[in-house]
């Protein structure tokens, strides 16, 4: 102990404070050190919450006993340390906002004046400061607020105390009654308190009211080491560098700028987000007194209370028995119909905002964000986070992220587009091909086709050009790196929005096992590495198992999409024909572009069709596996989604962009599917048409499918379930728990729909972006709305979700990564392959007439139209018909020693095809990877940051701590130490 403490006293010397032996008898309170000084003075400031710290879990007599130590500074004792120690002349300033400074006030960092080693301090001016900024009377009164609007939305027990933190729902007539007796017992066992009430609407409906009381709250916050504030975070602004002082001023001025923007939200309507600018720690009730707490009923907000009582409800047995366990299987066997937290109350109301201010953040939520009038503005992320958790925080944040990252490829993909637009009527290909009236090609069916002039094919060709043209290369280069950039980018704002919400460490700390795994390998356990203490483990062989049999469903269902694109591809080619000799005009002159629309609509009701038994098999197959965690089966959930959804809605696509009419054959000796249907040709303008009309009709029909089935089935829903109320009944006389069950629960996988929208999206737009540079645009379009309409939704039409946290958007950051890689090869082939690119390329270079000189104002591609056809000799049909038609294809002409065999400028094309996707694909990874690389995903300031509180942390923990302890002996009646007893 002798060792210990001189340890203690030295530590304390080398921060300046000084220990004579007369001093260790005094009574006289501890003095911090000058680093964390600061800091400690904001304790000070909520001497009325801690002083009842450490009486929280005592009887009604403890609770009037002594404070803690934090609370024993009085005016005398404050005007005493006031005339030993002399202030330096030091403005305290704090602020959240400003990323740039650090609680370093009072060290000896070179940024700052400190001309003394042994600085002194006046604490209670620093206390009085500290009193001025934190306005305590206003945060009394916003607490204040936070209760009126809680008993004035009936969120309250029969007895306006207690408030609801929780909601259960059952039916009487369900006969399941034993199970649900045991769940409550247990439930009240555990520390929750419970309350029935039945419905007004329907009289066979009852509500269970949960409420779960201070000691519980504590008691399952140590458990689950939930971070809670404990100091204010302070900044100090003194006398800095002239350089650094002009660049204050710099950055000043534009967030002047800024604030005048009218995107910007106005701060002064949302509340004071208190919490957001203190230090944290994990809570813990034999440490409580290092915690402000201004109000037990506030102390922990609404969504960590949420958050605690769904964690019971998960434990909590309803039968003897190991897998008896959890609401979520009371819910699926039928005890009850529905478990979620309240709404904070109504999200409209008859006063104005703007003179009378929120009645709750619901109602703040809907006025600044989800309504339609908003769209323009951006998103007020902390206000999401504290009412819907940081799960969905995370995802608005990436959404409004995603989208204002949009804005600048779809403005490079509308120049591309408007670039073809004005020059289309320019181009050599176009004027060729709307010239050629004497140039019949061959029939592209057997038996209903006819000759087709070329010149029939103009309309088609110029709206090739429109998405084919100098252009095309540049965008895809650039959406290659805009996706590099948008991800690298993205994960420094992510690193940002962990730290400001207290996610830095969550993941290491929460991250707990499902009640699921838990009860299958109950009887095998191992040490945890990291906890050092037993729980469940899967077997390797048993894990392998499952894993095979969940990667064979997989190939299955994707044989199953292939399957059904060939089912799509034989129907082309049945209809084809048929449309070919349609009475109607209109479709016997455009009969391929007839059969395309038709194959396209049939192949999206597919896709929809598909998606319905996706979600079942990828929900069965999830299961199989059993996920340690739920991060683990969300994770593995969303893999299975994506690639069936993926590989569904991209399969036709690239059957178009890379199969369609490469395997024909010739006339005379085509290639038939099962020797009987001819394979289908591209139109004579290329297939790149058939391309863009295939991804053009699938975004735009998906999108609005989607947008009707997040907005639209849910208010038909809503409706109804309204409609079905007596009418004798009005809304108002509804308490707020029966209006939320009338809403519609929020779908049972979360936000996996939502990404997975996105992410979908996300391929569209960046896969095949050198077929349809306005796939951007149209993303950015649908985006606008879906923020709105997404907010819209989670506000006013869904039940108030489980508020859980998350420290990132999981595994859809690897899949849009993946996505990112993919698009660089697909661009690559479209190009290459698809498009005429090269092989207009190399009859520039290689056939033209500016192979062996240029000359001035001499078009390179003139003829090129009349080199790419070939000739075939018409009598060779038994049509009756004599002379020569032509076919797209680099063959010998019938009067050749070789006729009909592939040239040699085809194989200078293919090579010159094979040599781009090379030199495309290495310069462009090259690219990508040098802009990773230069990117770090976390800012150095930010890193620098929170390796500082870190540091700061554990001198204010040890501080108060060894206050805390001085106060003890003063309370026991022994001597004050200034080192550990």
């Amino acid at each position: 102990m002798v060792h210990h403490s001189g340890s203690i006293q030295s530590f304390k010397q080398q921060k300046g404070m000084n220990v004579s032996k007369s001093e260790i008898t005094k009574e006289t309170s501890l003095k911090p050190s000058r680093r964390s000084l600061p800091c400690l003075a904001q304790s000070y400031a909520h001497s009325k919450s801690l002083s009842q710290s450490t009486s929280l879990f005592q009887s009604t007599e403890s609770e009037s006993q002594a404070p803690t130590a934090v609370t024993l500074i009085s005016a005398d004792k404050a005007e005493q340390v006031n005339s030993e120690e002399n202030e330096k002349d030091s403005v305290l300033k704090c602020s959240f906002a400003d990323l740039s400074d650090f609680c370093l006030a009072l060290g000896k960092d070179k940024d700052y004046m400190d001309e003394s080693e042994h600085a002194n301090y006046d604490r209670s001016r620093l206390i009085n400061d500290f009193v001025i900024k934190d306005k305590p009377e206003s945060k009394a009164k916003l607490s204040k607020n936070d209760m009126n609007y809680v008993a004035s939305s009936g969120l309250l027990f029969k007895d306006g105390k207690k408030r609801i933190d929780y909601i259960l729902v059952y039916r009487k007539t369900n006969i399941q009654y034993g199970k649900r007796n045991t769940f409550e017992k247990n439930l009240r066992a555990e520390g929750l308190m419970l309350e029935k009430e039945p419905a007004i609407a329907n009289p066979d409906i009852m509500f269970i009211k949960i409420h779960i009381p201070w000691d519980t709250l504590c008691k399952y916050a140590e458990r689950l080491n939930i971070r809670m504030p404990f100091r204010k975070k302070c900044y100090y602004t003194d006398r800095r560098s002239k350089s650094k002082g002009r660049m204050q001023n710099y950055f000043r001025r534009i967030k002047k700028w800024m604030s005048q923007n009218p995107m910007v939200l106005d701060k002064s309507a949302f509340p004071d987000l208190e919490e957001s600018d203190c230090y944290t720690g994990p809570f813990s009730r034999a440490r409580i007194h290092h915690f402000i707490i201004n109000n037990k009923d506030t102390f922990f907000s609404n969504a960590t209370r949420s958050r605690i009582v769904y964690h019971m409800l998960e434990r909590t047995r309803y039968e003897s028995g190991i897998s008896k366990v959890g609401i979520r299987k009371l819910i699926n066997n039928g005890s009850y119909i529905a478990a979620f937290p309240p709404h904070e109350g109504a999200y409209k109301s008859s006063l104005p905002i703007k003179t009378h201010g929120p009645q709750n953040r619901r109602h703040l939520l809907y006025e600044r964000w989800a309504r339609w009038g908003m769209w323009y503005k951006h998103q007020p992320l902390d206000l999401i986070r504290l009412y819907f958790g940081e799960k969905i925080g995370l995802y608005f944040a990436w959404l409004g992220w995603y989208t204002g990252m949009l804005i600048p490829a779809a403005v490079v993909g509308l120049c591309v587009f408007f670039y073809g637009l004005v020059t289309m009527n320019e181009s050599q290909v176009s004027q060729e091909i709307c010239k050629a009236t004497e140039v019949f090609m061959c029939p592209l069916c057997d038996k209903n086709c006819s000759l087709q002039r070329l010149n029939d094919s103009c309309i088609y060709a110029k709206v090739t050009y429109l998405f084919d043209n100098g252009g095309t290369v540049f965008f895809a280069i650039f959406m290659a790196i805009w996706a590099t950039v948008f991800l690298e980018f993205w994960k420094r704002r992510r690193s940002v929005l962990t730290y400001a919400w207290d996610l830095i460490e969550w993941e290491e700390e929460e991250e707990t096992l499902r009640p699921q795994f838990e009860a299958k390998y109950y009887k095998m356990e191992v040490i945890n590495p990291i906890t050092g203490k037993p729980e469940p483990h899967q077997p390797s062989s048993d894990k392998i198992t499952r894993l095979l049999v969940s990667v064979s469903g997989i190939f299955f269902m994707i044989s199953l999409v292939i399957t059904a694109v060939f089912a799509v591809v034989v129907y082309r080619l049945v209809v084809m024909e048929r449309f070919a000799s349609f009475k109607w005009n209109f479709i016997k002159q455009h009969w391929q572009f007839a059969t395309s629309a038709a194959a396209v609509c049939i192949n999206f009701i597919i896709i929809m069709l598909l998606n319905l038994a996706y979600e079942k098999v990828a929900y069965l197959l999830t299961n199989l596996e059993y996920p340690r965690t739920e991060s683990e089966w969300e994770n593995s959930f969303a893999l299975k989604m994506f690639l069936f959804q993926f590989v569904n809605l991209n399969s036709s696509i690239f059957y178009i962009a890379f199969f369609l009419g490469r395997f024909v054959g010739h006339p005379g000796k085509y290639n038939k599917l099962f020797d009987r249907w001819r394979l289908e040709e591209c139109h004579p303008s290329g297939c790149l048409i058939d391309l863009c009309l295939q991804m053009g009709v699938i975004m735009f029909l998906k999108q609005i499918w989607n947008n009707f089935m997040e907005l639209g089935y849910p208010l038909i829903q809503n409706w109804w379930s309204r409609h079905k109320i007596k009418r004798g009944i009005q809304d108002a006389s509804i308490p707020q728990w029966e209006n939320d069950w009338n809403l519609q629960p929020m779908n049972i996988h979360g936000l996996m729909d939502e990404y997975l929208e996105m992410v979908l999206q996300f391929g569209f737009t960046t896969i095949f972006v050198a077929a349809f540079p306005l796939a951007p645009l149209l993303a950015l379009l649908n985006n606008i709305i879906e923020i709105r309409l997404d907010a819209y939704k989670f506000v006013t039409q869904w039940r108030r979700p489980l508020p859980a946290r998350a420290t990132d958007i999981g595994i859809w950051l690897g899949i849009l990564e993946g996505i990112g890689i993919l698009a660089v090869i697909t661009n690559a082939f479209v190009i290459a392959i698809t498009s005429d690119y090269i092989p207009r390329f190399v009859y520039e270079y290689k056939y033209g007439p500016c192979a062996n000189h240029v000359e001035q104002n001499e078009n390179c591609l003139k003829g090129y139209v009349n080199n790419s056809l070939s000739f075939f000799d018409l009598s060779e049909l038994g049509i009756g018909k004599s002379g020569y038609c032509r076919y797209r294809d680099y063959r010998g002409p019938p009067w050749s020693s070789k006729p009909y065999e592939f040239t040699l400028q085809y194989w200078h094309i293919l090579a010159a095809r094979l040599a781009f996707i090379i030199v495309f694909e290495h310069l462009v990874f090259g690219i990508k990877s040098f802009i990773a690389y230069l990117i770090p995903d976390v800012p150095k300031g930010l890193h620098d940051r929170i390796r500082r509180e870190k540091y700061l942390v554990q001198e204010m923990m040890y501080e108060a701590e060894l206050e805390h302890l001085q106060q003890q002996r003063r309370q026991s009646g022994q001597p004050v130490h200034h080192e550990w007893p």
